[in-house]
C-alpha cells in the first residue's frame, strides 16, 4: 500500500509550490500548523548540503477533533505531514494517506475520519 498522496509538478519552484500548497490545504479546510526547512537543519546541525525539502505539518480542525474524540491518543500521528522536495525536474509533493497511517490504530470510527481526511487531501495535492 502506498503510504502518500503524491503530485510531481515540473518546473516547479519551491518557493511557490509552498504558497500552492498553502492555499490548497486551506482551501480543503486545512491550516499549516508547523513547518520544518530540512534542508536548512541538515545544513546546520550537519554541514551537509541537500536540495530543497519543507515538511508542512497541516491539520483540518474539525476532523481533528472528531478523531481524538473517537481514539484520544491518535494526536500523536497528527499532524497530517506534507512535503515538499526539489527534485530533478521539478517539485514532488506527498502528503501523508491517513488511512494509511491509521492503520495500526483499530478503529473502524477513526478509519472513517481518515478516508474523508485523505480525500481532501487529495483534492488540495491535486489542485495544486
Amino acid at each position: 500500500m502506498n503510504y502518500t498522496i503524491t503530485r510531481m509538478i515540473a518546473g516547479g519552484d519551491i518557493d511557490d509550490i509552498d504558497a500552492r500548497a498553502r492555499k490548497a490545504l486551506a482551501d480543503q479546510g486545512f491550516g499549516v500548523l508547523t513547518e520544518i526547512d530540512v534542508k536548512a537543519t541538515m545544513k546546520k546541525k550537519l554541514d551537509v548540503e541537500m536540495p530543497a525539502y519543507r515538511i508542512l505539518g497541516a491539520c483540518n480542525p474539525n476532523m481533528a477533533h472528531q478523531a481524538i474524540g473517537i481514539e484520544p491518543r491518535v494526536g500523536a500521528m497528527l499532524p497530517c505531514n506534507v512535503i515538499l522536495r526539489e527534485v530533478e525536474g521539478g517539485v514532488e509533493v506527498s502528503a501523508i494517506d491517513p488511512v494509511a497511517s491509521m492503520q495500526a490504530v483499530e478503529n473502524t470510527e477513526l478509519t472513517v475520519v481518515a478516508g474523508q481526511a485523505r480525500g481532501l487531501l487529495a483534492k488540495a495535492v491535486e489542485a495544486i
